[in-house]
């Protein structure tokens, strides 16, 4: 019987830089909030559940998260933050996304775990795109690896590539870096 590859990633476009004058980092319980009550430029709200951020210009949090879910004035992340008063200016990068998990053969039981998955991206997207897994049943950021062989790094010419991987993996989930420009226009797996 014939497969039907599954869209895990639908049409992501780089998203703006995001700048302020100030910015606060608290952690409740655990809950971790990136908070600001003045954006310049893009509001906070514009990212989206799964983006990659990188933030500088902060005394202790100057590094990439992942976003859970965002307003216009604040962004929870998976990551711990370490607590930070409001004062600094800053800047937010978008740097790529994560998406969602998606079952992998492991989940099924499948013997063997033979998975494919197809980069789409348009002819201006910089950065990389590769594969993870997670053999836990409920996998928190901690519980990702990636999947050797399964990297796509952009050129600019090869708007199509595909790779083969093979394990027992519970989840799978794609990850994309370093994206400056351009867009994802999909990615489809099938196992």
């Amino acid at each position: 019987m014939a497969q039907t590859s599954t869209t895990i990633q639908p049409v992501t476009a780089h998203k703006a830089t995001i700048t302020g004058t100030v910015i606060s980092f608290a952690k409740t319980g655990t809950e971790y909030k990136i908070a600001s009550s003045n954006t310049t430029t893009t509001p906070l709200g514009n990212l989206a559940q799964f983006d990659l951020i990188t933030v500088t210009g902060t005394t202790n949090n100057n590094r990439t998260f992942t976003v859970k879910s965002a307003t216009s004035s604040q962004v929870i992340v998976e990551e711990e933050v370490t607590t930070e008063a409001a004062g600094a200016s800053f800047t937010l990068d978008y740097v790529g996304f994560v998406t969602d998990k998606n079952k992998g053969d492991g989940y099924y039981s499948q013997v063997d775990g033979v998975h494919t998955v197809a980069y789409h991206v348009n002819s201006t997207m910089t950065g990389s795109i590769k594969m993870q897994g997670s053999l836990a049943t409920t996998p928190t950021e901690d519980d990702w690896f990636d999947i050797a062989g399964t990297t796509f790094t952009s050129d600019q010419s090869t708007l199509v590539d595909s790779k083969n991987f093979t394990g027992n993996f519970v989840w799978v989930r794609a990850k994309c870096t370093g994206m400056t420009a351009g867009s994802v226009s999909k990615i489809l797996y099938n196992h």
